[in-house]
């Protein structure tokens, strides 16, 4: 009896497709990374592991995923109202909210870095009143943070933008005509189906927050075990002519970003094929 692997298109070409698919994938993403493991490979993984204990190195992966785990959570919230504001109201200035909120993927990260740590600084807009009331922002973990927020934020306005305003305002006049209430229209008639847009969001902005580097460099002081990100160490092992110690540490960031993002993925398609999305 023959199995159907594949569902049936009616686009023609998918063996080109795929071929040329997996062509570029392997060159420009899977061949690289492979390099990458081959050369920590050198170490043993008892040596990877033992520089993954160090504690310079410990505090660096922390501070890098913690941070960008809070981050891209908190984005799912601001991202989520933002959405929401730019596809379910009209209001003057909503083309020019909308344009900016794609700032952060048109500026230089360098440029954001700079432009943070000019106002969150002790003598910035935002900066000063702040410490006036004993809140230091620049060169602090909470200085990265934000850094984190800000490049983070389009990812996920973005994501759900698009899915939002497939959701007819229909649906949630039908469900209080019915008489649920506000809490409850949002939770089981708006959410679900916004929810697979939430994790893609929340993935893309863990993974940017994750790498970044030029925006957080400035603003965070770079101060070993208090605010140096992982990837700033890469760049300080580099420097110091360790090249082990550095293929290392970016080992271990590529594997812990490969189980997040599976993990979410995972997730996501689970949820897929309950809402029958998939």
């Amino acid at each position: 009896m023959r199995v159907a692997l594949l569902k049936p298109s009616p686009l023609p070409g998918f063996a080109p497709a795929l071929g040329a698919a997996l062509l570029w994938l392997g060159v420009l993403v899977l061949i690289p990374l492979s390099a990458l493991v081959w050369r920590a490979s050198g170490l043993g993984l008892s040596g990877i592991l033992a520089i993954a204990a160090q504690p310079r190195v410990a505090a660096a992966l922390k501070l890098s995923f913690g941070l960008s785990l809070l981050a891209a959570a908190l984005n799912v919230v601001l991202g989520g109202v933002v959405a929401w504001v730019l596809t379910r109201y009209e209001f003057p200035g909503r083309r020019l909210l909308d344009a900016a909120v794609d700032l952060p993927f048109a500026l230089p990260t360098a440029v954001a870095g700079i432009a943070l740590t000019a106002v969150y600084a002790p003598n910035g807009w935002i900066g000063a009143p702040l410490d006036g009331l004993g809140v230091k922002v620049a060169f602090t973990p909470l200085g990265i943070f934000v850094a984190l927020v800000f490049i983070g934020l389009p990812f996920m306005v973005r994501s759900v933008e698009p899915v939002l305003s497939e959701v007819e305002p229909e649906t949630e006049e039908a469900s209080a005509t019915l008489g649920a209430s506000r809490l409850r229209t949002i939770f089981q008639v708006v959410l679900p189906p916004l929810v697979p847009a939430f994790l893609t969001g929340f993935a893309l902005a863990l993974a940017r927050g994750v790498g970044e580097y030029g925006s957080v460099v400035f603003i965070s002081g770079n101060i070993p075990f208090v605010s140096e990100i992982a990837p700033l160490l890469i760049v300080v092992r580099l420097e110091e002519f360790d090249e082990a110690g550095a293929t290392a540490v970016a080992t271990i960031m590529l594997a812990l970003s490969f189980v997040l993002l599976l993990l979410i993925n995972l997730v996501q398609a689970h949820l897929r094929r309950r809402t029958g999305h998939a």
